[in-house]
């Protein structure tokens, strides 16, 4: 009982270490698990763990096969929730890039660190392909930490984060078939049965994953399922997905789950959001346990194996040979940059579904006595610890070496997303600035999307927009719902993250009523509210340019505006092209002949 509650404890502890500090928790809970495992028989006094997940595979915590069973039924929970964030209209723009990076990429680090680990470690060749196809992956639930802090081009961001979220059941997948490799034999039968094994894994993974995704939204879709049952009844649905398909080909749950999650998740289901923030608390909680205890289950003389000068080697080839060729292969002709690919190429840190599976095959193997498998565990972890550490550490310093890390976040979020504001997002679009609209309202976002922008359905009292990586090039927040108590609640929560250039929402009308005095937080003018401005917009739909020839031209022009009535300044477009909003202009800022003042509303100038 003790060690059970001791282990959720521990979990919990490092996760808030993790945010406190903002590094990955994979990093904190690996220590944890080697501290009460392996390290903490060097000073117990009768030399046992702290913490035995398996003992002599029969006793601890889990004995027997037991901790391989929870292992994978937690697993298959973790990338169900991600395939529920994999939205096939979000990765459009670097989608070739990203394909690549999942398929040829993951060619380069099969074929190349399956090479490394035979010679460099003298193991056999189906060891060290099974090595090579554990580490294939990256982990989405260490590259955001790594990312959110690095003010990075979107396309870099999205290339990094999809690659980690895509690449995970294909890294299981691979790891499957040279598992059914070892398992079936050698010679001929060996390579026929692995290959019948792996097909009837694609196909029933994918045909169950399919068919059970699309019986869930039909189930929420026509209410049959009760709200109250509705985040259990997910879990559980999961849960019976991966056994279905598991009992009719070996291996091929974790497969079915990700595509019944990838299914929900690109279908219109308002209760999605519901499941997910459910689904994300569930996989905080397993990810705590599965890291202490697969990192505890390691044993100290598993570590020493990695006290040699091959471990370094073998770690060297991974992450500064195999990762760059694989980069750079995969994202030719993709217009990223070349410093663009060289900061993709360090940042390749591996997560739970490596170490996950590397426990759950490499302690199977061992078991069966197959020669050298004791060493696929600690080599899996030292990758994944290794590139941890390596990338949560200098990340930041090599965007800023390589010149990746943006000097300026020029980025515009935009709470609310009404026919006022989706007519200044696309005009700020139109001049080359990435303009991203917030709005609950569902019809909101799909007419901002008919129009090309990029919009985010989500609820500003909610913490998902903090964790979004993509955001992280955003410098500047405009809040401009028709309400006071939202724009205010915006400012107030996200201005230190999303506004550092400025922040700026919209007068309210008890403001107007009672004739506040502008100052730098009011946005546009202190003569129209939410409501003034939506009935001039639906008048005069249109977004207005008039060239400026002086400083009092300037004011003269401002206040023909504002007595025309029928029209909104926005924004002051300087010589350089440079957009600025007119309410965070001061008198430092100066007005030049040829700046363009831009307004909304009726043509009058």
């Amino acid at each position: 009982m003790v060690e059970l509650a001791g282990i959720i404890i521990l979990g919990i502890i490092a996760q808030w270490f993790a945010w406190k500090f903002k590094i990955p928790a994979i990093l904190p809970l690996i220590l944890i698990g080697l501290l009460v495992g392996p390290i903490s028989t060097l000073i117990s006094h009768d030399g046992t763990k702290w913490l035995e997940p398996v003992w002599n595979g029969k006793e601890g915590l889990f004995p027997g096969e037991r901790l391989f069973n929870f292992v994978s039924l937690a697993i298959s929970i973790i990338l169900f929730e991600g395939g529920l964030t994999l939205k096939k209209d979000e990765i459009l723009n670097v989608g070739p890039a990203i394909g690549k990076l999942i398929t040829l990429g993951s060619v380069v680090t099969f074929f190349g660190a399956g090479v490394a680990a035979h010679y460099i470690f003298e193991l056999s060749w189906v060891i060290s392909f099974l090595f090579s196809a554990l580490i294939i992956v990256t982990g989405p639930t260490v590259i955001g930490p790594i990312l959110r802090n690095i003010p990075l081009k979107k396309d870099v961001s999205a290339v990094l984060k999809w690659e980690g979220i895509l690449i995970d059941p294909i890294g299981a997948l691979v790891a499957v078939l040279v598992f059914e490799f070892i398992s079936v034999g050698a010679g001929y039968e060996y390579t026929r049965e692995a290959l019948i094994e792996f097909g009837k894994i694609v196909i029933i993974g994918m045909s169950i994953g399919f068919t059970s995704g699309y019986a869930i939204f039909y189930s929420l879709k026509f209410k049959i399922i009760p709200h109250y049952l509705l985040n259990v009844f997910t879990l559980a649905s999961v849960l019976a997905v991966f056994v279905l398909s598991d009992l009719f080909a070996h291996e091929s749950g974790l497969l079915s789950v990700v595509v019944m999650g990838m299914v929900l998740g690109n279908k219109n289901v308002t209760e999605l959001k519901e499941i997910l923030y459910f689904k994300e608390s569930i996989s905080i909680l397993l990810i705590s346990i599965l890291f202490i205890l697969l990192a505890a289950n390691i044993n100290i003389e598993d570590l020493m194996l990695l006290y040699r000068w091959e471990s370094l080697t073998l770690f060297a080839v991974v992450v500064f040979v195999l990762r760059p060729i694989a980069v750079f292969l995969s994202t030719a002709g993709s217009g990223l940059k070349f410093n663009e690919k060289l900061f993709i190429s360090w940042v390749g840190p591996r997560g739970i579904v490596a170490a996950g599976i590397a426990s759950l095959f490499g302690l199977k193997l061992v078991m069966k006595g197959e020669p050298g498998a004791e060493y696929i565990t600690p080599l899996v972890f030292m990758i994944v610890l290794g590139t941890v550490v390596l990338n949560a550490t200098t990340a930041r310093i090599f965007a800023k070496i390589v010149g990746v890390f943006l000097k300026s976040s020029d980025g515009i979020i935009i709470v609310g997303a009404s026919k006022f504001t989706r007519l200044i997002a696309n005009y700020l679009k139109n001049n080359g600035r990435r303009v991203v609209l917030i709005d609950s309202n569902v019809n909101h976002i799909e007419k901002a999307k008919t129009l090309g922008l990029e919009a985010i359905q989500g609820d500003i009292y909610s913490d998902e927009l903090l964790d979004d990586v993509e955001l992280n090039d955003i410098g500047y927040l405009l809040a401009l719902t028709g309400s006071a108590s939202v724009n205010n609640y915006a400012i107030e929560k996200f201005e230190s993250i999303f506004g550092e250039n400025g922040s700026f929402r919209i007068i309210s009308a008890d403001e107007l009523k009672d004739g506040a005095e502008v100052s730098n937080e009011k946005l546009f003018t202190h003569k129209d509210d939410y409501l003034n401005i939506s009935e001039i917009v639906r008048d005069f739909p249109m977004v207005n340019e008039v060239v400026v020839n002086s400083a009092e031209n300037y004011k003269q022009l401002l206040n023909d505006i504002e007595n025309e009535g029928q029209a909104v300044p926005m924004f002051l477009k300087d010589n350089k092209g440079i957009i600025h909003i007119i309410s965070s202009l001061n008198e430092t800022i100066e007005i030049e002949k040829g700046n363009v003042l831009i307004y909304v509303g009726k043509t009058f100038i």
